[in-house]
């Protein structure tokens, strides 16, 4: 999202996590602007029953969590390494700086921001469904979206079965029989054990 050499030159860092190490928990307040360099990052909750829910997966050139860095709250999930990961963290003051002093960029953080705005308005509205065909189908149709060629089973979900449960709120037992039902109707192929869509 913003240039390697301009978060260098506004003093980022970068920092290495393992898989499964913490990069923020929720409850602590937000103090850096994060940039994924290489890996892949969940951010998620857990419910009482320890159930994980996962509200996004972000991965090379993503940012994540930099929403909270325009108000004065602490994050309301957490962020974690799936995969060893190289992040570049610029601190908060720094980052408010770089957004300010050059517009182009602002311009592209806010519409990031509203990108993830868009998605948590559908992940809401999936949330209102039953049926979990409907839910995995709106998820597939949002992730194809962003995917030029829009032939049926053209893109190759990026996503293994437990993380569309932890997306959807659905069991992985009701995924593997909703994604089973969804190729028996010719919605998606299987091929290699990769969802095909």
């Amino acid at each position: 999202m913003i240039t390697e050499d301009i978060l260098i030159s506004f003093g980022a860092e970068t920092k290495n996590y393992k898989a499964g190490t913490l990069i923020f928990r929720e409850g602590e307040f937000p103090n850096f602007y994060f940039q994924i360099e290489k890996g892949k990052i969940k951010l998620n909750n857990y419910t009482e029953s320890g159930k994980e829910f996962i509200q996004n997966i972000f991965s090379d050139c993503h940012s994540f969590g930099e929403s909270l860095l325009f108000v004065d709250r602490p994050y309301p999930m957490n962020a974690v390494a799936m995969e060893d990961s190289s992040i570049l963290r610029l601190p908060k003051s720094n980052f408010l700086k770089l957004i300010k002093e050059n517009h182009e960029i602002s311009h592209n953080v806010y519409r990031c921001l509203a990108e993830r705005m868009y998605y948590k308005y559908i992940m809401l509205y999936n949330l209102s469904f039953q049926n979990p065909v409907l839910k995995l189908k709106q998820l597939m149709d949002y992730l194809k979206s962003y995917y030029e060629d829009k032939r049926p089973y053209s893109f190759q979900i990026p996503l293994t079965r437990q993380q569309l449960a932890s997306l959807t709120g659905l069991r992985v037992e009701t995924v593997i029989r909703a994604i089973k039902s969804m190729e028996k109707d010719k919605i998606l192929k299987i091929e290699n054990r990769k969802i095909m869509y």
